[in-house]
């Protein structure tokens, strides 16, 4: 019968670049930056890594449709390597796949990295290129963008649960607010300046009720994870970080076949909560977690999350965002570094740009971000649209 992966993996070692506008650097670049800081914090060389898995999104302006850029960037010694892809939930896909290398026995230690050089792309947004969800996006939804479908969960929302424009809206400015507060403090974060409600109360719309502050940086950057097996890990290093759980869920596309489905929600992530929890251990998510990096690609997706993770209760976010619950000093801080909103959102790099964050506030090492005694940090990277998308959930421990 199947277990898990419950501390047969700890993480070793990681690396991130600063994101952002990045034109002075191809991908090779920020693989080879990411990729240094991470086996330097390992204490490893090269010819220490089994294998390698690579995730990019955006092949065209990347690295490519193979693995061949990353062993050939990074000199690998002759490893198996694998390219990975799973909408904006690749990073987190390319460390699955160490993990459970790693958990199998199959090698002793891997290498994970994401990477994404979204602003050559051209596209203020994310580009709509290629056959998406068997079929042309753009042939099947001629008028989609991502704001326009996460706004529709906006209002959706509010009108569930009687919130009147100003209220939602004041509780979507508050979690904007509270990011930049956090990314602020990030000197590897994209976006860096405090706002305040009313900035983002009178910003420009762009599908309302998102508007500028609402959504996240396009960003180009890398991240990289080294991971071993749990009984290795402390050769290695004195605070190794122990994966306690590790789901994935993907949407059969049954939201937009019935009108079960209310808009409000994102099954996949109730769905992979509840299995990452189970496995991990966890009773009472909202008592047990320690801190969180979410997908807030729109203000709109980290409130939804705080109740598809089981935290607040449904249609009661608003009340735990005002009380100040998700804030840097609160119960459950979260996107203690900026997350997707400040940091950035690198499609390729951002699931393990999100470990990276929980990696280095286990450790106590996130400087002026840093929350107080954590014991567990989750992380949870959604790819795709509302109706059709995949989640993966880590929890992570000392």
């Amino acid at each position: 019968m199947a277990e898990g992966i419950k501390d047969k993996v700890a993480i070793i070692g990681m690396g991130c670049t600063q994101f952002g506008e990045r034109w002075d650097k191809g991908p090779q670049d920020l693989m080879i930056e990411a990729f240094i800081e991470a086996i330097e914090d390992a204490g490893i060389e090269k010819k220490d890594i089994n294998a390698a898995w690579s995730g990019t999104c955006y092949e065209e302006v990347s690295i490519g449709k193979s693995a061949i850029p990353l062993a050939a960037t990074l000199k690998l010694p002759f490893i198996p390597a694998t390219r990975v892809e799973n909408f904006c939930a690749t990073g987190s896909e390319a460390l699955r796949g160490a993990c459970y290398a790693v958990a199998a026995g199959a090698y002793d230690i891997c290498l994970a990295l994401g990477v994404e050089k979204l602003k050559d792309t051209g596209y203020g947004g994310l580009p709509q290129n290629d056959t998406q969800m068997g079929t042309s996006l753009r042939a099947a939804f001629p008028n989609f963008t991502p704001p326009g479908a996460f706004a529709m969960m906006g209002t959706r929302y509010f009108a569930q649960y009687g919130l009147s424009p100003d209220e939602g809206k004041r509780a979507l400015a508050h979690i904007s607010v509270k990011s930049h507060h956090n990314g602020a403090m990030n000197p590897k974060a994209h976006l860096r300046r405090e706002i305040t409600i009313e900035q983002v109360m009178n910003a420009p719309i762009v599908a309302w009720p998102l508007g500028l502050f609402d959504c996240c940086g396009v960003s180009d950057g890398a991240a990289a994870a080294i991971v071993t097996r749990a009984e290795l890990a402390k050769k290695f290093r004195p605070d190794p970080v122990y994966v306690k759980a590790l789901q994935i869920s993907v949407s059969s596309g049954e939201e937009l076949m019935f009108t079960d489905w209310d808009y409000a929600h994102v099954e996949t992530t109730v769905n992979a909560s509840k299995k990452a929890y189970s496995e991990a251990g966890i009773k009472s998510p909202r008592e047990e977690l320690s801190m969180m990096e979410v997908h807030d690609c729109f203000s709109i997706t980290e409130l939804t999350v705080y109740e598809d993770l089981g935290i607040s209760p449904r249609g009661r976010a608003k009340e735990d965002i005002e009380a100040g619950f998700y804030d840097l000093d609160g119960k459950i801080p979260c996107q203690p570094d900026g997350g997707l909103k400040c940091f950035g959102h690198p499609i390729g790099a951002s699931g393990l740009r999100m470990m990276y964050e929980m990696y280095k506030q286990l450790q106590g090492k996130a400087g002026p971000r840093q929350v107080k005694n954590p014991k567990f940090g989750l992380t949870h990277n959604m790819g795709g649209i509302p109706p059709v998308n995949v989640v993966s959930t880590f929890i992570v421990g000392l």
